[in-house]
């Protein structure tokens, strides 16, 4: 582990302002390096150890967060260090051309998350009632009890996650064409667990960000109420930069 250097939050164009004061993890100050047209945000780090304690996490979000008021920005992951200096002006340098694509791809755009889920308590009664193949093949088991193999049970594992994952693929098929026209891209995320139907990442212009919000609530309409939707965001657009650093 380093025990001095330079911690990393974000790339941005060189136009990005000098300093944001001691808002940095640690409670550093936050300055800014450029080099041609691109421009590191950091603050010093002096520790020997840096752990992804909430303080950390919040005031690497927080920075973030902050320059993406006023910036497009490619935020760095978590623990993006530097030895110092000279060696964030060589990443800098060796990079300018890929960082200089990546800001134009999301330049003037923000990341907004939606989440959709059922809010039942038993997720798995719930497609059992509205499938009868499910129906059957539960009743099926609970028929023979003792009876019943481990294959039986398998194979309703087997179909309830079939008859899940198709019906998650048919809401967010319903979602994503209410949203698309506000979106310049769309990421599905794997759901959390079974009750979670979708989990999107929706990649916006932030003059339409009134007009996305809208139409999710549009997009809610199309579902009852054992369903729950949740947005969030602006995020800077984590889910939409892909970029392999040369050090």
């Amino acid at each position: 582990m380093q025990t001095s250097g330079q911690y990393i939050y974000a790339i941005a164009d060189n136009s990005v302002k000098n300093a944001f004061g001691p808002i940095g993890i640690q409670g550093k100050e936050v300055h800014v390096v450029c080099s041609g047209q691109i421009a590191a945000v950091l603050s010093d780090f002096s520790e020997k150890r840096l752990r992804p304690e909430r303080r950390n996490l919040a005031a690497h979000n927080a920075v973030i967060k902050k320059i993406m008021e006023e910036e497009t920005v490619l935020p760095m992951a978590f623990g993006t260090l530097a030895d110092d200096m000279d060696h964030v002006m060589t990443i800098l340098k060796n990079n300018e051309s890929i960082f200089r694509d990546e800001l134009d791809q999301v330049r003037g755009k923000v990341e907004m998350g939606v989440r959709v889920g059922v809010d039942l308590p038993n997720v798995f009664e719930y497609y059992v009632n509205k499938h009868h193949e499910l129906t059957q093949l539960r009743d099926r088991i609970l028929t023979l009890q003792h009876a019943s193999s481990q294959l039986d049970k398998i194979e309703l594992g087997r179909v309830f996650e079939r008859i899940l994952n198709e019906e998650r693929e048919r809401h967010t098929s319903y979602v994503k064409k209410v949203l698309k026209p506000y979106c310049d891209d769309i990421i599905e995320n794997p759901p959390r667990d079974e009750r979670e139907v979708m989990h999107l990442a929706c990649l916006i212009k932030r003059e339409n960000q009134k007009k996305f919000e809208e139409a999710i609530f549009e997009a809610a309409k199309l579902f009852n109420n054992d369903f729950t939707f949740d947005f969030n965001g602006p995020w800077a657009p984590h889910h939409f930069i892909s970029m392999n650093i040369e050090a």
